[in-house]
């Protein structure tokens, strides 16, 4: 366990694993639902920094032509996919792990 994991409660995490995997699917769940809870913060946080990246990927797909349209755009998004399914069951798993990649990156507090 990382010391994040540690530092969180218990039962904010067993109370919140809900809202915090909806956080990946849309962010602003765990920031209107549970604006108190460390962890579906945490996830929320990840969430958007999830949805800035596949934001991202696909404008650079589609200004980069034919290698943006066939292979950026597409890798991408399955990658964008990836992410999300592993962030999702984490947050189910009572885990605060970082995404791979970009799990370093927070924007919120």
């Amino acid at each position: 366990m990382s010391q994040q994991e540690l530092a969180m409660d218990q039962t904010d995490i067993d109370k919140h694993k809900g809202v915090a995997a909806l956080g990946y699917i849309i962010f602003l769940i765990p920031i209107l639902a549970a604006r108190d809870s460390r962890y579906a913060m945490y996830h929320a946080n990840q969430g958007l920094v999830l949805l800035l990246v596949a934001v991202a990927i696909n404008i650079i797909g589609m200004v980069i032509p034919i290698i943006g349209w066939l292979l950026i755009a597409p890798l991408g998004t399955i990658g964008v996919l990836i992410l999300a399914i592993i962030g999702i069951l984490h947050a189910v798993n009572g885990q605060s792990k970082p995404l791979p990649l970009i799990g370093g990156i927070k924007l919120l507090k």
